[in-house]
């Protein structure tokens, strides 16, 4: 199970920078993952002025600085963002403009490392137990297999009591062979 929590952050010139790394903090053992959804320009920001908001995190190999949102009075005050940031530290600076702009989005904690050890013991036992009810089908179903595999000379004979012999000749001039005329001519 995991938790959500709300996040939220207000850059302006007095407060430019701010990182999220709950990581370095031992109040929270599980793992994190910051998800911001949205970027607003508070109402008293100035007329004219671009306010950009500039994101640092790592990526696969080294750490990514990036801009993530230019606003604007009288053009652009909402920006919808939608990005997971899935390992900490983030810094969330603002670079231009003087603001206010607030980030707002989710904390997600993940479950506690004792929590996924008993979801792992929990999932052996249902796996050993499927195994379980998987053999005991896969006999059953063999027993009935092979009940309906066997036959004997009498099942061979059709409804008629003809032998299986006679009726292939038959089915052979079904199929538009003709007898030899030979047969024909001796009867």
């Amino acid at each position: 199970m995991s938790d959500e929590y709300f996040y939220g952050v207000t850059l302006s010139s007095s407060h430019q920078s701010e990182t999220w790394d709950p990581e370095a903090k031992a109040e929270y053992p599980r793992s994190n993952k910051l998800l911001i959804r949205q970027a607003l320009l508070g109402p008293d920001a100035k007329p004219d002025e671009l306010n950009v908001v500039q994101v640092e995190t790592m990526c696969l190999q080294d750490s990514i600085k990036i801009p993530v949102a230019i606003l604007k009075v009288g053009e652009l005050r909402h920006a919808r963002l939608d990005i997971e940031f899935p390992d900490a530290p983030v810094t969330f600076t603002l670079i231009q403009g003087s603001g206010p702009v607030h980030l707002i989005g989710h904390h997600l904690l993940g479950a506690l490392v004792e929590e996924f050890e008993d979801m792992e013991e929990m999932e052996e036992e249902m796996l050993d137990e499927e195994e379980g009810d998987d053999s005991q089908f896969k006999e059953d179903e063999n027993k009935r297999k092979g009940a309906g595999k066997r036959k004997t000379n009498e099942d061979e004979d059709d409804d008629e009591g003809e032998p299986k012999g006679k009726k292939s000749k038959m089915s052979n001039n079904a199929k538009g062979k003709a007898t030899s005329p030979k047969k024909n001519a001796k009867k």
